[in-house]
């Protein structure tokens, strides 16, 4: 850490009735808890206080008249009027909450993307220069940071309370939440998810910094080699370049500058070439074939691990229009 900035301490420590508001979001966040507790609170006095009313009023020993229920008032406008306000109120609530959740999980720029594997029972994060963390999570405060989740099993669920983030790292597919960290210090982490017999130790911590402060934790502890250059080096070990060719007669498509472009399909749909497209090629090629290509490709499930396909798919997103031509026409030379 620099010399003025802030230490970094436990700010979750012991019990808190709400956790310690860490992120740009968590203020709202409760705010939304509170305004459903107030409710829910008013109802149970309002319902309550009818039943222990009547109780009273109409006990055992009472000489309150009991005759036979006759309905002599036809009107409900009461009824109606505290149904309908009822309706609107959790309309309201409902529209609130439905705008907060989409800030939060709507997919959307990002100045920093972090990959985190789930695995029984542990969390394995890897920043985009390569850094890889268990169990911690390393981030920069005021910027906002998108946690790109996966499971190498089970289902797990990601939680950091002073965060107000929860979200679940599914197997086979991709998973995206967002924050922006509004103060420094160490918070806890959990999964939030039953995923078997060592669950409750599935935890772990976040370190919120500022961001020089990242930056240098990033030079102390980065690799040598960024995700990019491992995967180009899994793509030659996995032996994926013996296909995947510029050769016009080559078994399999050309992949440079294949991110974000639009890949024809032998079923005559198209898809976006995305992180979700690019795992599903590697796991489950037989899912989408590209148009013009026999579906040969075998299946690598079970083959190659969460971590070593965010490494393809990083060298994969580094790859440009025309990389493998002009590196064969290097070598060539």
């Amino acid at each position: 850490m620099t010399e003025n900035s802030p230490a970094i301490v436990d700010a979750d420590v012991g019990f808190r009735l709400i956790p310690e508001q860490a992120s740009a979001h968590a203020a709202e966040v409760d705010h939304l808890y509170y305004a459903l507790m107030g409710l829910s609170g008013v109802l149970v006095l309002v319902l309550v206080g009818l039943i222990v009313g009547f109780t009273w009023r109409y006990h055992h020993h009472s000489r309150r008249p009991r005759g036979p229920a006759v309905a002599e008032r036809t009107s409900h406008r009461i009824e109606i009027v505290f149904a309908c306000g009822l309706l609107l109120f959790f309309f309201g609530v409902f529209a609130w909450a439905g705008q907060l959740y989409l800030q939060l999980y709507r997919d959307s720029p990002a100045d920093l993307t972090i990959n985190v594997v789930g695995k029984q029972w542990m969390w394995k994060v890897y920043h985009p220069d390569g850094t890889r963390e268990i169990n911690t999570l390393h981030a920069p405060i005021g910027e906002r940071i998108r946690l790109r989740l996966t499971s190498e099993d089970v289902i797990h669920s990601l939680s950091v309370p002073a965060l107000r983030l929860k979200r679940d790292a599914v197997p086979g597919m991709y998973t995206s939440a967002y924050f922006t960290a509004s103060k420094a210090g160490e918070y806890r982490l959990f999964c939030a998810e039953f995923c078997g017999d060592a669950h409750s130790r599935m935890r772990g911590r976040v370190i919120l910094m500022p961001p020089d402060d990242y930056q240098a934790w990033l030079r102390r502890n980065g690799s040598e080699a960024g995700p990019a250059e491992e995967g180009k080096a899994l793509f030659s070990s996995y032996g994926c370049s013996g296909c995947h060719r510029t050769a016009p007669q080559a078994p399999a498509p050309a992949l440079d500058g294949i991110y974000g472009r639009v890949v024809p399909l032998a079923d005559g749909s198209t898809l976006v070439a995305d992180e979700a497209y690019l795992h599903d090629a590697i796991v489950a090629p037989q899912k989408h074939v590209v148009a013009g290509f026999q579906p040969i490709m075998p299946s690598y499930a079970g083959q190659i691990s969460e971590s070593e396909i965010i490494q393809l798919i990083a060298y994969l997103r580094s790859l440009k229009a025309g990389d493998w031509r002009r590196e064969s026409a290097t070598e060539a030379e």
